[in-house]
C-alpha cells in the first residue's frame, strides 16, 4: 500500500531556533524517497509555534528538486485563507514542477489564532470552503477560474501554467463533522481521515460518507488517506516513554492550538461540532482528552507498530496511509532512531499490504471517468 512520510515543523516549548527546526525536518523529507517512502506531506499552519508551515506548496516544490518519484501532499491547504486563483496557481505550478506528482488535500480551517490573523470571519469558513472549492477544482480541470458565488466572484481568468492532468482521483479532504462529510460527498472529493475520533466513530461516519458518494456520483468513493502518528522502538520501555512524554505533548499541542476546549465554537456558524466537544471535554477533563488524542495514535515495537496500523487501515478500508516520525518536541537522536526502525522493519511489511493500488490510480479510473462526464 501507499506509505507517506508526514511533516510537522513543530517547534515546541522554544528549545531550538525556528530555523534548526526546520532542518531537522528538511532533513527526514530529504531521505524519504531513498528510505521508500511513495510520499511527503506537510500540513498548513500559521502565527504558532505548533507548526511552522505557512508556505507548504513552496516546501513541497523544494522537495520536489530533491526527488524523482514521490507524491507531494498539503495535509491540508486551507482554503478560506486565500484566494482561490493563488491557490490553482500553486498546484499547477508544483504540479509541473514535479511532472504530475502534486496531491492536493484541503479543508476549511479550525485554528482561531490563524482566521484572525488573516481577518478571515470563522462564520463564513464552511460557504467559502464550498465556494473556493468548486472554484479550484473546476479551474484544475478546465485550465479557467471563475465564479458567481455569495463570497466569491471571480471572472473567467486563465490559469497558466495548467496542471499536468487531472486532480481527480488526487484530491483529499479533511472532515471531521457530519454535515462536512456530506459536503465532501457532493463536491465528489475523498477523504482524509486524521485520527481524532474513536475509531467506531470514524468507520461509522466513513460508511455514512460512501453510501452518500454513491448515491450523488454513481460510482464509488476513493478509498481515504488515513494520517496517524506513530513512534517505534525495539525497546518496550522506550517505547511506552514516546507516548508518555512525546505524544502527550503533541497531543496537548494540538488541543492548545485548535482549543478543543472553547465551549464558544457552539456560537460559530459552521462549528457547533467543536462546541459539543468542548462540552464534553468539560464534563470529562482536559487531561483525560489529551490522553485520549494521543492514544489514538500507534507506539511500540516494530510488530506492535505494523499490528495497529493495518489495523487501523482495515477498518477504514484506507488506501494510503501518511505516518509523521517526529512529534512532541523529540531531541533529533529519538527521531533519527524512530526514523530509522520505521524504515527498516515498519515500512516494508506495510508496503506488502494490498490496500488495492496507488493514489489516483486505484479507485481512479472509474471515478475520474464518471466525473469527467458529469
Amino acid at each position: 500500500m501507499h506509505i507517506g512520510l508526514g511533516l510537522q515543523f513543530a517547534n515546541l516549548d522554544g528549545q531550538v531556533t525556528d530555523g534548526e527546526a526546520y532542518h531537522r525536518e528538511l532533513a527526514l523529507a530529504a531521505r524519504a524517497e531513498d528510505a521508500g517512502f511513495d510520499s511527503v506531506w506537510a500540513s498548513e499552519h500559521h502565527f504558532s509555534d505548533y507548526q511552522l508551515t505557512s508556505q507548504t506548496p513552496m516546501f513541497l516544490a523544494w522537495v520536489a528538486g530533491q526527488t524523482r518519484r514521490v507524491k507531494l501532499g498539503t495535509m491540508v491547504t486551507v482554503l478560506p485563507w486565500h484566494d482561490p486563483v493563488r491557490v490553482v496557481e500553486s498546484f499547477s505550478v508544483l504540479d509541473q514542477l514535479s511532472e504530475g506528482r502534486a496531491i492536493l488535500g484541503i479543508g476549511r480551517g479550525l485554528g482561531r489564532v490563524e482566521f484572525n490573523g488573516f481577518g478571515v470571519e470563522m462564520g463564513e469558513s464552511r460557504r467559502r470552503f464550498t465556494e473556493y472549492t468548486e472554484a479550484i477544482l473546476e479551474a484544475l480541470e478546465t485550465g479557467y477560474i471563475e465564479s458567481d458565488g455569495e463570497l466569491y466572484q471571480q471572472a473567467r481568468t486563465p490559469i497558466r501554467p495548467r496542471p499536468c492532468g487531472s486532480f481527480k482521483g488526487r484530491t483529499f479532504a479533511s472532515a471531521v463533522s457530519p454535515e462536512s462529510m456530506e459536503l465532501m460527498a457532493r463536491l465528489g472529493v475523498g477523504l482524509m481521515v486524521i485520527a481524532q475520533k474513536p475509531w467506531e466513530t470514524a468507520e461509522a461516519e466513513l460508511a455514512a460518507y460512501r453510501k452518500r458518494f454513491l448515491e450523488i456520483n454513481g460510482v464509488e468513493a476513493p478509498k481515504p488517506v488515513l494520517v496517524v502518528v506513530a513512534g517505534v522502538s525495539r525497546d518496550q520501555e522506550a517505547a511506552q516513554r514516546l507516548r508518555d512524554v512525546y505524544l502527550q505533548r503533541w497531543a496537548r499541542s494540538t488541543v492548545e492550538h485548535y482549543e478543543f476546549d472553547n465551549v464558544g465554537f457552539a456560537e460559530i456558524e459552521g462549528y457547533e461540532y467543536y462546541g459539543a466537544l468542548a462540552n464534553n471535554i468539560a464534563k470529562h477533563g482536559l487531561e483525560r482528552f489529551n490522553s485520549f488524542l494521543a492514544d489514538l495514535q500507534v507506539w511500540g515495537t516494530p510488530e506492535q507498530v505494523t499490528e495497529k496500523l493495518l489495523d487501523y487501515v482495515r477498518r477504514t478500508d484506507a488506501g494510503a496511509l501518511v505516518v509523521p516520525l517526529s512529534f512532541g518536541g523529540m531531541p533529533p537522536e529519538e527521531t533519527k532512531a524512530c526514523f530509522d526502525l520505521f524504515v527498516s522493519e515498519v515500512l516494508p511489511e506495510l508496503q506488502r499490504h494490498d490496500a488495492g493500488g496507488d493514489i489516483g490510480v486505484t479507485y481512479g479510473a472509474t471515478l475520474q471517468g464518471a466525473l469527467a462526464e458529469g
